[in-house]
């Protein structure tokens, strides 16, 4: 099956139209054509290398959804004309603990992202959702909900997730002071999610330029952390704080906004960090935790979630031709909402 794509051909070229042969189905898989696709920070530090060696061409993208189109003899859950969505990962073990969990994010033995990973399948080099046509086995597709908007939910099976699970898991809700430190793609749904859930919010942003539009989601506050007096004014404030921000950087001023038994969690940095003075987790019995996107059975329940509450990510579509300026604006801090490419529209 012949796919048409961008992909980048190496870490420090542009993005550029690619084709490429999908693999067959299996009697296991789901084939879709992909609508539209989600564009994460994710894609950029894969592309460029920043987490390691890859193979290219690469092509990104694993915040997919789109309409079945075929599907295997054993496959139960779908048929043609379904609207659908797969994320960060199209295959696990299924066999190790984490799996049989329902945390096939944190599978012991190999998580097989959506792009840039060996399908176990056929030994190839995954292709994400920059594409024209998506397979993956079934366990790892999703149903959308009929309410939400096909170009909105694309966000949602990365970022939505993302955010989602660790709130849930630390159990935000009522009572609780939040802070969501950045304000892009991640941290506005961090914003929605942790006051749909009934906690007071704050956003912490360097960027003085994002406080009204973060005052636009409702949130209580904002904090600006390049200002001494605002950071200092914060201090043990919050019982949570989720952490977007997608490169390494220093907790120290962080941790001094915890309250006592406090947790940090960091969701964007996946990268070596610096140190920190124990000093400032000790006091207070504060933590530090981390949290990747989550597993299939919690997605459908953010999906399900999202659309009950009618939680969506503030988007911008774009075609796949301005990929690259769409990247030059994410890594210069740009957005605090997310770019969504029209695939269906782009070729």
């Amino acid at each position: 099956m012949k796919a048409k794509s961008f992909a980048a051909p190496a870490a420090d070229k542009p993005l550029e139209y690619y084709e490429f042969d999908r693999r067959e189905l299996t009697s296991n898989d789901v084939e879709l054509e992909v609508h539209y696709c989600g564009v994460c920070h994710s894609d950029i530090h894969t592309a460029r290398g920043d987490w390691g060696e890859i193979e290219y061409p690469c092509v990104p993208g694993h915040e997919i959804v789109g309409i079945v189109t075929r599907v295997g003899e054993n496959v139960k859950e779908f048929k043609p004309g379904d609207c659908v969505g797969v994320g960060c990962m199209v295959n696990s073990c299924g066999k190790c603990e984490a799996c049989k969990k329902g945390f096939e994010n944190n599978c012991f033995d190999e998580v097989i992202w959506t792009y840039s990973s060996k399908d176990p399948i056929d030994g190839t080099d995954t292709k994400g959702g920059y594409s024209t046509i998506m397979v993956a086995p079934e366990h790892f597709v999703m149903h959308l909900p009929e309410s939400l908007d096909m170009a909105q939910a694309a966000p949602l099976l990365c970022a939505g997730i993302t955010t989602y699970s660790p709130l849930q898991h630390w159990q935000v809700g009522a009572g609780k002071t939040v802070g969501i430190i950045g304000l892009g793609g991640l941290g506005h749904m961090g914003v929605k999610y942790a006051k749909s859930m009934g906690a007071k919010v704050w956003v912490i942003t360097s960027s003085p330029d994002k406080a009204e539009t973060a005052k636009s989601y409702g949130v209580d506050g904002v904090i600006i952390s390049s200002s001494e007096k605002d950071m200092a004014d914060a201090a043990n404030k919050f019982d949570f704080l989720l952490d977007t921000i997608p490169k390494a950087h220093d907790l120290t001023p962080y941790l001094k906004l915890l309250n006592i038994h406090g947790t940090i969690c960091l969701v964007g940095p996946i990268e070596p960090m610096p140190g920190y003075h124990s000093g400032d987790v000790i006091h207070g019995q504060k933590s530090i935790a981390g949290s990747g996107i989550g597993g299939i059975k919690e997605t459908k329940e953010m999906l399900a979630y999202s659309a009950e509450h009618n939680i969506l990510p503030e988007i911008e579509v774009i075609k796949i031709q301005d990929i690259n300026k769409a990247w030059d604006a994410l890594a210069n801090k740009q957005m605090a909402k997310r770019y969504v490419i029209d695939i269906r529209n782009s070729f």
